[in-house]
């Protein structure tokens, strides 16, 4: 994707062959930082502090850490040492032990003094994926746009997305709004509605953020709008991201996703959910039972970040002085309420059936 007309990924290895570059997503929309990764701690602290978020992301940034990890030790006791490290990183996102898994079973059996060169190779090859899935992922989501566009000649296609499901949530082209960017490239008029996405705000600050720097028209909204805007048919359609469906279609995703569902369904609107097939957890049968929901600190919630019109970053409380809060990050929206699962193959029922006959491999590495 393009900041200003050039091309960046959220993620890549520096030209010294061996450290990470990484956009650091907490300084954003304001500053636009590249932070540097040396070490495994390193990539844990960017991820348990969010310097890069997202479940693809998060996978990808992992699978650098273990390779870090490697060039600092690669004993078996430091392999052991760098998976531990990191998948406590972010207990919700499969992604990160979905890549920290396929790490460990790339290296373990190797000689250790082979390891630092396998697991730089192995982390490139995720990344790499990670890309060509959300192409894919791209070009069956312009299909539903397309059609939508197809029975309103000339108007205007109204997306509403929540969070961050962007190529900064992934390593290029995102999940949610790779369609939506490809839509853009072939001329077709389209629209994204933004929720802000409190507490962290990641729709104001980041999706605004990247669509606006490739050009893509837009326009941010309060959380709680999206349910009035379909009420007065202003979405055509909703696609958000995921940090992990189960495998009866259940979906965890930013909180705040299971109300724009309801609204959706209320309401008529297409529901679809892009996601990438190691966001797929076949060893989860229910997401509202079996998903671990991550609360983060109340200082999200309390606490606010911006630009004064002097120029300056300053973060004020908003909360009084002694009330309780609680920061739950993610929500699971039921399988009823998903009109379809937008994959690299294909627009899937979100059923466990459509699911294990689209990736019979996902169900055998979740029996491993």
């Amino acid at each position: 994707m393009k900041v200003d007309g050039k091309h960046f990924r959220s993620i890549w290895r520096e030209r010294d062959g061996w450290s990470v570059g990484a956009i650091d997503q907490r300084r954003l929309p304001h500053e636009f930082v590249i932070a540097r990764l040396t070490s495994c701690e390193d990539a844990a602290v960017a991820i348990r502090d969010m310097l890069v978020r997202g479940a693809p992301l998060i996978g990808a940034t992992a699978a650098y850490g273990m390779a870090l990890a490697m060039r600092e030790d690669s004993s078996d006791a430091g392999l052991k040492r760098a998976y531990e490290t990191l998948i406590v990183a972010r207990p919700t996102a499969i992604n990160l032990k979905w890549a920290l898994d396929e790490m460990r079973a790339t290296l373990a059996p190797i000689d250790p003094l082979e390891r630092a060169e396998a697991a730089y190779a192995r982390a490139d090859e995720i990344v790499e994926q990670d890309v060509e899935i959300n192409r894919g992922i791209a070009a069956n989501g312009l299909q539903l746009i397309e059609a939508i566009a197809a029975k309103k000649p000339g108007e205007t296609v109204n997306v509403l997305t929540h969070c961050n499901a962007g190529w900064l949530a992934t390593v290029d082209w995102g999940t949610a709004t790779a369609p939506i960017y490809l839509a853009h490239e072939r001329g077709i008029k389209i629209h994204v509605w933004v929720d802000e996405t409190r507490p962290r705000n990641q729709g104001a600050s980041l999706t605004a953020w990247e669509l606006g720097h490739h050009g893509v028209p837009h326009t941010v909204i309060p959380d709680n709008t999206g349910g009035h805007l379909m009420q007065h048919r202003m979405v055509d359609l909703a696609i958000v991201g995921t940090d992990r469906v189960a495998a009866n279609g259940d979906v965890c995703n930013k909180i705040g996703t299971y109300l724009k569902a309801l609204a959706a369904h209320d309401n008529g609107v297409p529901f679809y959910v892009a996601l990438p097939s190691p966001t797929i957890d076949f060893a989860v049968n229910d997401g509202i039972k079996d998903i671990p929901i991550e609360q983060r600190s109340g200082v999200e919630v309390t606490d606010m970040t911006g630009r004064t019109a002097d120029g300056r970053l300053e973060t004020v409380r908003i909360v009084p002085e002694g009330s309780p809060v609680a920061n739950y990050a993610f929500d699971v929206t039921p399988a009823r309420l998903v009109t379809g699962l937008i994959t690299e193959r294909g627009v899937l029922k979100p059923d466990r059936a459509s699911l294990a006959a689209a990736f019979p491999e996902r169900i055998a590495a979740a029996a491993e």
